[in-house]
Order: C-alpha cells, then sequence, then structure tokens
C-alpha cells in the first residue's frame, strides 16, 4: 500500500541521512521509550550500533547509548525542544489507559498529540517519521480505537514529512496487553464465555519481528512516505489462538459463544478476571472485531525477515516472562494480600457449612418451600463460583465474594429483626437456636465482607501484565 511517491531527490536525501545516523549519536528518537515496544526498539538499535535519544513523560537515567528526555507531548515547547537535532523520530504514542472519562476523551487526545508532534517535528527539522499503527480495514466502519489509529497516521502524513506507517496485526510479546489478556484468560478459566469476535480472522507477529520491521524501515530509505501491513506467518482466530495457548500449557478448553455479549462487556469482564484493564481491554477487543490479515506483503520484499509462528511466539513470550518477571512498586499495607484471601475462601467455606443447619436444625417449614430452595441453589453456587475466582486470584471472585457477604449479613440480619422490633420481616420468627446462630453467622459475614473489600483492592497492586501474584 502507497501514499505519494517520493521523489529521487528526496530519497537521496533520505539515503546520505541514515549513512548519517551511526556517525551522528542521539540523532533517532524514540517516543514511549519505556513502553512496551519502545523500549525493545531501543535495545534493539543500540544493539545495532545506533545512539538514540528516547523520550518519557518522567525523568530517566541516561544509559551508555540512550539519552532520555523529558518531555510531554501536550506540551508543544517541551517537544519542540526534545526533537532538536533529531533526523528520524519514531511515533508510538497512545491515549488508550487511563480512567473512565480519559476513554471518553482518547480519540481527541490522539489527534492532539499527533498535531502537536507533527509541528514540533516540522520546526525542528526532523527528516523522517515512522509510525507504528494497526491493522485496518478501510472498507469496513471502523471501531473508535482503530479509526483513532488510522487517523493519527493521516494526521502526521498531512505535512511535509516524509512518513513511513506500518499497520500490524496482533503482537504477542511478553510486556504486551494483547499477550497478557491472553495468557490470563485461558491459565484461569478452563470454560471460556466469548463474543463473536473470537471468530475474527488475525495474522499474530511477535513484537521481536515488529521491532526488526521498525529497525528495516529507517535503515532502508525506500519505505519512506508508504504505509506497510505486517503480520506473522499464521492466519488464526482468537479463539483458535487461544485454544493453541491452551495445548501450549497442556490444559483443555471450553469456548461457549455468546453472540450478544459486546466489545464493553467483554472489556468490563476481562477486567475483572485480568490484570489488563478495561480502558486496555477495550481497545484490544475493538481491534479483533474485524478481520485483522494482510492483503499487501509488500514490504517482504524490502525488509526480509524470519517471521515466528504463533506458538514460537507464545513460547518466546512465556519464557521471558518466566525467566524475567516484571517488577512493580508495592503499596504499604497494614494486612497481607494473602492472608486476606486466605480469610475470605475460609469466610465463605464456614458460611457455606453454617447454611446447612438451615435444613436440619431449623424447624420452619417455610424453608422448603420453593422459592427458598431455590434461593439455596444460587447462595450455594455463587460460593462455589466465588471461591474458584478466589483461588485464581481474580478480581471477579472478590467482587462475587463481597457481594454474597453482604447479601448474607443483611439477609441473617433480617432474620434475627424481630429481636429489637417483635415482627419477623422475611419469614416466621426463629427458635432460640437458629437466633444464635443467626448473630454468630452475622460476624462472620461481616469478616467477610472486611476481607473482600481488601483483596479487592489490593489485588491491583499485586498482578499486573504478565505475572500473577
Amino acid at each position: 500500500m502507497e501514499t505519494d511517491q517520493i521523489n529521487p531527490e528526496s530519497m537521496s536525501h533520505n539515503s546520505s541521512s541514515f549513512q548519517s545516523l551511526k556517525n551522528k549519536p542521539y540523532s533517532i528518537m524514540v517516543t514511549g521509550s519505556t513502553g512496551f515496544i519502545g523500549s525493545r526498539l531501543i535495545s534493539n538499535l543500540t544493539k545495532n550500533g545506533y545512539s538514540v535519544k528516547g523520550m518519557s513523560r518522567r525523568k530517566m537515567p541516561q544509559t551508555s547509548n540512550v539519552k532520555y528526555v523529558q518531555a510531554d507531548v501536550f506540551e508543544p515547547e517541551e517537544l519542540e525542544r526534545a526533537l532538536n537535532g533529531i533526523e528520524v523520530a519514531y511515533y508510538l504514542l497512545h491515549s488508550m489507559e487511563g480512567n473512565k472519562e480519559q476513554w471518553k476523551e482518547f480519540a481527541n487526545r490522539e489527534k492532539i498529540q499527533a498535531q502537536n508532534f507533527l509541528k514540533a517535528a516540522t520546526n525542528a527539522g526532523v527528516k523522517r517519521i515512522i509510525y507504528l499503527g494497526g491493522l485496518v480495514n478501510d472498507s469496513l466502519s471502523l471501531s473508535p480505537h482503530m479509526k483513532s489509529r488510522k487517523e493519527v497516521g493521516e494526521i502526521l502524513a498531512s505535512g511535509g514529512i516524509p512518513v513511513t506507517e506500518l499497520r500490524a496485526s496482533l503482537i504477542i510479546g511478553s510486556q504486551g496487553g494483547s499477550y497478557a489478556m491472553l495468557r490470563y484468560l485461558v491459565e484461569r478459566l478452563p470454560v471460556m464465555v466469548c463474543p463473536s469476535w473470537v471468530k475474527s480472522l488475525a495474522q499474530p507477529i511477535a513484537v521481536d519481528d515488529v521491532i526488526e520491521y521498525l529497525r528495516g524501515c529507517m535503515e532502508k530509505p525506500e519505505t519512506s512516505g508508504n504505509i506497510y501491513e505486517i503480520g506473522g506467518p499464521d492466519k488464526i482466530t482468537y479463539e483458535e489462538l487461544m485454544r493453541v495457548y491452551a495445548k501450549y500449557l497442556g490444559k483443555k478448553l471450553f469456548v461457549i459463544q455468546i453472540p450478544f455479549l459486546t466489545t464493553r462487556l467483554s472489556s468490563y469482564w476481562v477486567d475483572l478476571i485480568t490484570p489488563v484493564k478495561a480502558s486496555l481491554a477495550r481497545p484490544l477487543i475493538d481491534s479483533l472485531v474485524h478481520d485483522t490479515i494482510v492483503t499487501d506483503d509488500s514490504i517482504s520484499k524490502i525488509i526480509q525477515v524470519s517471521l515466528k509462528s504463533v506458538i514460537e511466539s507464545i513460547d518466546i513470550a512465556t519464557q521471558e516472562i518466566r525467566d524475567n518477571p516484571p517488577t512493580t512498586p508495592l503499596k504499604e499495607e497494614r494486612t497481607g494480600f494473602k492472608i486476606n484471601q486466605k480469610l475470605l475462601m475460609a469466610s465463605l467455606i464456614a458460611m457455606a457449612l453454617i447454611g446447612t443447619t438451615y435444613y436440619w436444625l431449623d424447624d420452619r417449614s417455610e424453608l422448603f418451600e420453593p422459592i427458598w430452595l431455590f434461593a439455596g441453589i444460587i447462595w450455594y453456587v455463587a460460593i462455589i463460583t466465588a471461591i474458584i475466582f478466589i483461588k485464581s486470584k481474580t478480581r471477579l471472585g472478590f467482587l462475587i465474594g463481597g457481594i454474597l457477604s453482604w447479601v448474607t449479613l443483611a439477609f441473617w440480619l433480617f432474620d434475627n429483626f424481630y429481636v429489637l422490633f417483635d415482627t419477623s420481616l422475611i419469614m416466621d420468627q426463629p427458635n432460640e437456636l437458629i437466633t444464635i446462630r443467626n448473630f454468630i453467622w452475622t460476624g462472620l459475614s461481616a469478616l467477610a465482607v472486611i476481607a473482600s473489600h481488601n483483596t479487592f483492592h489490593k489485588v491491583i497492586d499485586y498482578q499486573f501484565k504478565g505475572k500473577p501474584i
């Protein structure tokens, strides 16, 4: 796929510029330098003899071949100063993460970012921009995320600086959101409830292959001003991808497809099951709604990359996580997560055991009416479900456990309502033994409420992309 043709004079200028990059230290800029792609690209470039500038919003220590500059893309003056002396700039910025309000504005934020960057790069005399976007089908109605990715490329290319745009399919790498989502879903759920988007085709590509293409575009001046599609050698649906990973782990996976499950609901589900926040899961899922397969592989004739298969990509990413698990600062806490987790599980098990006394100590016939028997079944199913998900350390388990504890606490208090107000609310007045049991049970439920609250909020500090607790 090509945009405007680059004239021979421009090509010659790009060629000579490329030859001088190694002789001009720090004339290459990588934005998003601490991110999933940016950090790997910097590592690859320095290993190949380049000195690189990395741009970050926070202050970073310098290394032998990397000079970090602190700049905010929403501050044009900072951005222009950071780009001063740069010949080739890699644009690896996005605004996908954040809270709910920031998510609503992400497209506008990405538009402003791209406009600011283009203006600053033009003023600073940047000669080339290389942009990594998403693989899109221009003939289809695009999701907000994919539409924004496409528009960012158009904004960058609207100026006088030649832009090379790579449009990638699903990227598999140890620190990537797509891999984290895949890994945690498959590892934690033997039965997968999925929407129709799991049937969409993709060409997953290993992150290291993406990096090779990014470096190759800089080293091949003929790529300047063009748009290229990149993907791995395998065309596969997301459901098949999950099955491949399950087989890699030696697990069996059962998939139940629910057509009406929207991308928004899917992102909330992912948020509760995995460490991938809904704000990041949403654009990842959006990108899977339509097929993302390469229709023009012309870049393979310019940049030769030995593409890794899906299973090779998964194996490399998994081994990297095992050998070099990511680190993150943990918040100080008065009570430990594991203590609260065990306390919640023990409380739920105790609640389930004590709950059986309704059927052999309680003398009220109402308990055996269909509505109360049905309620009891739902209650026990909820306890079992909560325990399973709590054991897997998912926020969904702690959420179910918390709601269940609150409902149970309210039920037992209402059952003893007669003690203070001499009237019953939910059924006939219980006997003295059941009344005592209800008060004991209330304390147990309160303990479960506290434990579920602690674990639900603390689990975010303990689990994150790629690493279990």
